[in-house]
């Protein structure tokens, strides 16, 4: 078997795309994911299965949310040394853990516009792309930036979502 986590984009955010963990993991079990766990309620989800495509794995997830609820979800499939190939490439000193953000991407950006980023982003504020995963730091908090995982979604034309590094480190703990 092979354990996977995949992470959902913009659910349970300002009351849209509402659903409990408990829903997530019958919905995961339903597709024959074994030993589901869920951690906290931004849709981090862990299972195991025999499948090894991690893009037929996220399609049929995708898939069976819409079918279920009625909504599309993004989400990413990623292995645990995905995980820890992320966190060592952290280019930043980790000062406050809830101000330092992982974004993945789903593919590497073909262009990054450095001058529309630089117009908005905050003087304080550092960002760092490396292929798929974006490093940003908002010592302001991730509540007051322009930068958010929309802002970034709409420059670089691809789809994301983002964690924290308190929760990147939970999750990799958790594996």
């Amino acid at each position: 078997m092979n354990r996977y986590l995949s992470l959902l984009r913009g659910i349970n955010v300002s009351g849209q795309k509402k659903i409990t963990m408990e829903q997530l993991k019958t919905l995961y079990e339903e597709l024959g994911f074994k030993d589901v766990k869920t951690y906290i309620q931004s849709g981090n989800v862990f299972f195991s299965t025999k499948k090894e495509s991690k893009r037929e794995i996220a399609k049929a997830i995708e898939h069976k949310i819409k079918e279920s609820l009625g909504y599309e979800v993004t989400l990413f499939v990623i292995e645990k040394s995905q995980l820890k190939d992320i966190i060592a490439m952290n280019p930043y000193p980790v000062r406050e853990p809830k101000r330092h953000l992982v974004t993945l991407l789903s593919a590497p950006p073909e262009l990054i516009p450095i001058p529309e980023i630089n117009a908005v982003k905050a003087p304080s504020e550092k960002f760092t792309i490396i292929e798929t995963v974006l490093f940003f730091y908002c010592p302001d908090g991730y509540g007051k930036t322009k930068l958010s995982n929309n802002f970034f979604e709409k420059k670089l034309k691809v789809k994301a979502t983002t964690r924290n590094w308190n929760t990147i480190n939970k999750l990799f703990e958790m594996f």
